[in-house]
C-alpha cells in the first residue's frame, strides 16, 4: 500500500497526503485548509473515525468522497509521525470552522448554514457569529430531531430549508458516522452549497453551549480526558474504542496492517474527491 502521496491543485503549492491505515490525511495548516475550501468536502479524522473506517462500508464510501481530510486528534498527528509520515499539524473542526468564517467575514458570496446540535444551539451559534462579524454570514441554522438521518420527510424539509437559505457552506454536526454518511448521500440535492464540513461538536463550541478543554490539555493530547470528565455518557464508548486504534497503528508501523474487504480511501486509486486535485507522485 502507498504511504505518501504528493498532490497539487492549480493556484496552490503542492502538498503531501499521508496514509494512516485505510485513510489519507492532508498535511496542511488550518489556514491552508481554509484557503482551499472554496468547494468540496472536509472531514476531520480521529481514532473513532478510524474504528468506523474498519467496520462501516458506507462511512468508508463517504471518506472516499472527501476533498480534504484533516487530523482532528493529536493521536492521529503523533501516530503519523511515529510511522514516518509526518503532517504539518493537528487541525480540528473546532479550529477550522472559526478560521473559515473569519477568513470570509467580508466575503458576501459566502453564506453558512449550521445543521446539528440540540434544538436552539445552532441558532445560538448563528447569532453569536453574526454579531461578531457584523453581517449575516450564517444564513441559517437548524437542530434536527434525534432520528433525523432515518426520517425521509424531515430530511426533505431540512434540505428545502438549506436550499432556500442561499447557503454556500453547510456545516454538519451530527456526530460520526451519521454526519459523513448524510453528507455523502445528500450533497447532490443542494446545488447551491459548494463546501461541506462534518465537524462533530463544533456547533456546540461556536454557540458557547459547551466549553472546550483548556489549551494546555488540547496541546498535550488530553482533550479526551476533559470530555470524559464533563460528558462521560456521551464519550465513554468512543474512547474505549480508541484502544483498537493504537493496536492498528502498531500493525501499520510493522507493515502488517490489512484493511477491510470493502473499498475505502486507502485502497482507492483516486487522489481525492476533488477532480481539480492531481496526484503527482506516490511512495510505497
Amino acid at each position: 500500500m502507498e504511504k505518501v502521496r504528493q498532490v497539487t491543485r492549480d493556484g496552490f503549492a503542492p502538498w503531501q497526503r499521508s496514509r494512516l491505515m485505510n485513510a489519507w490525511v492532508d498535511s496542511l495548516t488550518i489556514q491552508e485548509i481554509v484557503e482551499r475550501l472554496d468547494e468540496g468536502v472536509l472531514f476531520t479524522l480521529n481514532p473513532d473515525h478510524m474504528y468506523h473506517l474498519q467496520n462501516n462500508a458506507d462511512f468508508a464510501a463517504a471518506y472516499r468522497d472527501a476533498t480534504i481530510v484533516s487530523s482532528d486528534s493529536k493521536y492521529v498527528y503523533w501516530s503519523l509521525g511515529l510511522i514516518g509520515r509526518n503532517i504539518k499539524q493537528k487541525s480540528s473542526g473546532s479550529d477550522i470552522v472559526p478560521a473559515y468564517w473569519k477568513h470570509h467575514a467580508n466575503n458576501p458570496e459566502v453564506g453558512i448554514f449550521f445543521l446539528g446540535a440540540k434544538p436552539g444551539v445552532a441558532q445560538m451559534a448563528r447569532e453569536r457569529i453574526n454579531r461578531i462579524v457584523g453581517r449575516e454570514i450564517v444564513v441559517g441554522a437548524h437542530g434536527p430531531s434525534f432520528n433525523f438521518v432515518n426520517d425521509p420527510k424531515e430530511i426533505d424539509a431540512v434540505i428545502d430549508m438549506i436550499n432556500a437559505s442561499g447557503a454556500t457552506c453547510l456545516i454538519v454536526g451530527l456526530g460520526a458516522p451519521k454526519q459523513e454518511i448524510w453528507i455523502h448521500r445528500n450533497r447532490h440535492r443542494m446545488p447551491g452549497v459548494k463546501v461541506y464540513m462534518g465537524v462533530g461538536a463544533t456547533i456546540d463550541y461556536e454557540a458557547e453551549a459547551v466549553k472546550r478543554a483548556p489549551g494546555w490539555m488540547t496541546r498535550n493530547g488530553l482533550e479526551w480526558v476533559y470530555r470524559m470528565a464533563t460528558e462521560p455518557r456521551r464519550y465513554w464508548r468512543r474512547y474505549f474504542r480508541t484502544l483498537d486504534f493504537f493496536w492498528m497503528v502498531l500493525l501499520d508501523r510493522l507493515g502488517l496492517y490489512r484493511g477491510p474487504a470493502f473499498p475505502s480511501p486507502g485502497n482507492s486509486p483516486e487522489p481525492s474527491g476533488d477532480p481539480r486535485v492531481k496526484l503527482l507522485s506516490a511512495r510505497p
